[in-house]
């Protein structure tokens, strides 16, 4: 068997990587402001290694995307 470009389980599976990156860097991002809210606000360092593993996951995500594309 030949591996097809483009399959639409591929494509689906980058698209959500990429939105729950995209989710979890946002709410990252509103934890790190004075607001705190989705967490609490509980460690400004937890907040940073979030938002830098969210967004490896987002570059991860949208590189894999360009190559099923």
């Amino acid at each position: 068997m030949q591996a097809v470009k483009g399959l639409s389980m591929e494509k689906w599976l980058c698209w959500s990587s990429l939105g729950v990156a995209g989710l979890m860097l946002l709410l990252f991002i509103l934890d790190i402001t004075p607001m705190a809210f989705p967490f609490g606000g509980l460690s400004k360092l937890v907040d940073v290694l979030g938002i830098i593993a969210s967004g490896v996951l987002v570059y991860l995500a949208f590189n894999a995307l360009r190559d099923v594309l």
